[in-house]
């Protein structure tokens, strides 16, 4: 599989990095764990006297996935890793950094399909009331903290797209917001009149912490920098400390709640997949799963003959 080595460590990881951003479109949190995930292997091949990508065989990968499966690894931390290492040697055999790909055979192992915890309807209910009795101080920041969680659970967008809002991003004519998802893509997502509320309410108190350098941001820190995902992790996780019985879910837990009341309320299932921008149906069918689930509990619980 020997072709040119290129140069640099004959591994071209910085090369491979600006092909994952400039090209493949990927987030930063991607090309971070990719990077990663490569660095473990060649610190394995290396144990094994594959030095450089053209000497790694499919032996070599199973090896790898092998000791870190031995090691506790989830199944879908090794799936992740198989995806890196299948989109590194696509990228090496077309640059010529090798002449086969080792990767084409290396399957990878399912996944466990984990069900996320989920608020029930009444404890989402109950975090944006919370939000709401938060907010009632006037303090801008708690303001924008309801904001946050209301335009959250309204329309299940991920937590990198909120904070990558801008003001102009919202249409209140239509009550939707524009953002942008994982490979640039953006989408329209539409959200209901109480995150209109919230965010009237907010976009009034968001001039007190306006800065010179604000720029067009739609949510902002008490510095007037735009606000990022550990903020809003924080505000979620300090609602929540507030809700009885509630799961301590993160913004991600908050969009699989979205999509699974969507689903419990009757929603198409590809209206759901539009809604969250999942690029395969198969990504949003996991809601069903949790639906079912809830729904067969009910069903024990209230059924004298179940």
């Amino acid at each position: 599989m020997r072709t040119g080595e290129g140069g640099g460590d004959g591994w071209g990881l910085e090369e491979f990095a600006a092909h994952l951003c400039l090209e493949r479109s990927r987030s930063a949190h991607t090309r971070r764990a990719y990077l990663g995930d490569l660095t473990g292997l060649i610190e394995h091949a290396a144990g094994t006297g594959a030095h450089q990508p053209h000497e790694v065989r499919l032996s070599t990968l199973r090896s790898w996935l092998a000791a870190q499966l031995a090691a506790g690894a989830a199944r879908s931390t090794l799936a992740r890793r198989v995806a890196a290492v299948r989109t590194y040697f696509g990228w090496a055999v077309a640059t010529g950094r090798v002449s086969g790909d080792p990767s084409v055979r290396l399957v990878a192992p399912r996944p466990d399909r984990a069900l996320p915890p989920v608020l029930r309807s009444g404890q989402a209910t109950a975090l944006m009331e919370v939000a709401a009795l938060a907010a009632d101080d006037g303090d801008p920041v708690r303001i924008r903290n309801r904001a946050m969680l209301e335009l959250l659970y309204a329309s299940g967008i991920r937590v990198g797209e909120l904070v990558a809002v801008d003001v102009d991003d919202v249409d209140f004519g239509r009550d939707v917001v524009t953002v942008t998802g994982k490979g640039d893509k953006q989408r329209v997502v539409p959200f209901g009149k109480p995150a209109r509320a919230a965010l009237h309410d907010w976009l009034t108190a968001r001039s007190e912490l306006v800065t010179p350098t604000s720029g067009p941001a739609l949510f902002l820190g008490r510095r007037g920098r735009r606000v990022d995902p550990r903020q809003v992790r924080s505000a979620l996780h300090e609602a929540l400390r507030h809700v009885p019985d509630a799961p301590d879910l993160g913004p991600h837990g908050l969009r699989h709640t979205a999509a699974t009341h969507l689903l419990d309320g009757g929603a198409d299932l590809r209206a759901v997949q539009e809604l969250l921008g999942h690029a395969s149906l198969a990504t949003t069918q996991l809601y069903t799963h949790v639906s079912v689930d809830r729904l067969r509990a009910s069903y024990r619980q209230a059924h004298p003959r179940a």
